[in-house]
């Protein structure tokens, strides 16, 4: 018998949508977060929207300081950076691992990520389009790193994929850097599913770095 869908709670729902406000920068880098105003706003209990505020504390979206309350994470250069950084290491080593040890089911997913991707459109003048392409990406990426069986090693891939999209979506909203990323992600996942570690590795970390270094120079030009 399957196991019947977990129930999305309250504090779930709360923290999606503040997940997708930073992300999509409407909560700024650095703004604080008034919980009574929130609460209002979504009309809840503070219990709930306590829980939510905290699971983007675990995902590096938000921080709290004494005398000050919860505030939006900012952002720096030497923060991207050390993202970046950190990104082309355990996302590869995750990568390595799911090649290692995925299934065929894994094999799948994969493909069947890369498939709604590439089919996905993007376009920065509509915000359904570009989170409907974000949902897309993010699960295309994950879905590369699952197969690594290792569930603290991803819970770090999530969280740093969610504080690196927070830069792309400020920064990088369309294309200029003049790279085929649809070409990019089909190579890393022939390489994956084809059981190539070493060339699906490079891919995706040249993947990650070039995305590190077309934002690093667009933060310093803003």
């Amino acid at each position: 018998m399957s196991t019947p869908p977990r129930k999305e709670t309250i504090s779930s729902r709360i923290s999606a949508r503040l997940r997708s406000a930073i992300l999509r920068g409407d909560l700024a880098p650095g703004a604080k977060i008034n919980l009574d105003r929130l609460r209002e706003d979504y009309d809840v209990s503070i219990s709930p929207l306590r829980e939510a505020v905290s699971r983007l504390m675990s995902d590096g979206l938000v921080e709290f300081e004494d005398q000050r309350g919860y505030s939006v994470a900012p952002i720096s250069a030497a923060n991207l950076r050390e993202i970046t950084l950190l990104r082309a290491e355990l996302d590869v080593l995750a990568l390595r691992m799911a090649i290692e040890q995925g299934d065929l089911e894994w094999e799948s997913d994969v493909m069947r990520a890369l498939y709604r991707l590439t089919h996905a459109k993007r376009d920065a003048a509509d915000a359904a389009m570009t989170d409907a392409w974000e949902a897309a990406h993010t699960e295309f990426h994950m879905a590369l790193l699952r197969g690594c069986k290792m569930p603290l090693l991803l819970h770090f891939c999530v969280m740093l994929q969610n504080m690196n999209d927070r830069y792309r979506r400020l920064y990088l909203q369309a294309d200029v850097t003049g790279r085929d990323i649809g070409a990019e992600h089909t190579a890393i996942a022939t390489a994956a599913t084809s059981r190539d570690v070493g060339l699906a590795c490079s891919a995706l970390q040249e993947h990650i770095l070039a995305t590190g270094n077309a934002l690093a120079q667009r933060l310093g030009a803003v």
